[in-house]
């Protein structure tokens, strides 16, 4: 790792540095491409990183205000601070299109961020809160499209509640004790997913692919849609047990 503050700018490509002490301030920095590299307690305010590449680097207890990060890719990345459970703080972002893959946001903060088209694959979102984060974009007056896929991440103890990810791919991931109160995943693709003792009181599961994911507890009549809901014959045992139905063989 350098010591020295390498240069930034738009389109640099950065490796094994040690970054925390730039200013990254309203800075155009499209195109960075960063690898190894280091950010301790760093802020980022108004910084254009649209297309940026991020692999194999350390963002510990930094946050991100008002950042484009549209088409941005993070690989193998850590932006937690695991000691004092602290994660990465996303205020008013851009994180269209972008992708986190093999990546740590444990404890992430995002907060009223646009999160259309986000990838996020195999990364882990433990604690994760997601306040009035936008999956979504307006295609004309009346036409709101909803797109993101979460696919086989950990998304235990996550605050998920009120987010609109109606037909968004979250397979195999966990949603163990995770609060997806009032949340819309209708249509969803919850396949293998573990939802295990999640807040589920008025999630809309309508037309939700929920075959082979772990249910236990899963209450039908605290949800506020189901019609359409698709599981496997060894599954409905569990929805009827936690109606209090007896399933007895014969």
């Amino acid at each position: 790792m350098t010591s020295e503050i390498p240069d930034l700018a738009a389109g640099a490509r950065i490796r094994g540095a040690d970054l925390s002490g730039a200013d990254w301030a309203e800075r155009d920095l499209a195109d960075l491409v960063l690898e190894d590299c280091t950010l301790a307690d760093a802020q980022l305010s108004a910084t254009l990183l649209q297309g940026a590449r991020f692999k194999g680097c350390r963002f510990v207890r930094c946050r991100f205000a008002h950042v484009d990060l549209r088409e941005a890719v993070f690989e193998d990345c850590v932006l937690t601070d695991a000691e004092a459970h602290a994660g990465a703080a996303f205020a008013f972002c851009r994180l269209e299109e972008a992708r986190f893959e093999r990546c740590d946001l444990s404890f992430a903060d995002i907060d009223r961020s646009s999160l259309y088209g986000v990838a996020m694959e195999r990364t882990n979102l433990l604690g994760a809160r997601f306040h009035r984060a936008d999956f979504g974009r307006a295609f004309g007056r009346n036409v709101v499209r909803i797109q993101a896929s979460l696919r086989s991440c950990n998304l235990g103890l996550a605050d998920l509640s009120e987010a609109r990810l109606a037909g968004c791919d979250l397979s195999g991931s966990s949603l163990r004790e995770a609060d997806l109160r009032d949340a819309d995943l209708e249509g969803a693709d919850l396949r293998e997913c573990d939802l295990y003792q999640a807040l589920t009181s008025g999630t809309k599961l309508a037309g939700a692919d929920l075959r082979g994911a772990a249910i236990d507890g899963l209450a039908l009549t605290a949800l506020a849609s189901h019609e359409g809901l698709k599981i496997t014959a060894d599954q409905q045992h569990l929805l009827l047990a936690a109606l209090g139905v007896d399933v007895v063989a014969g």
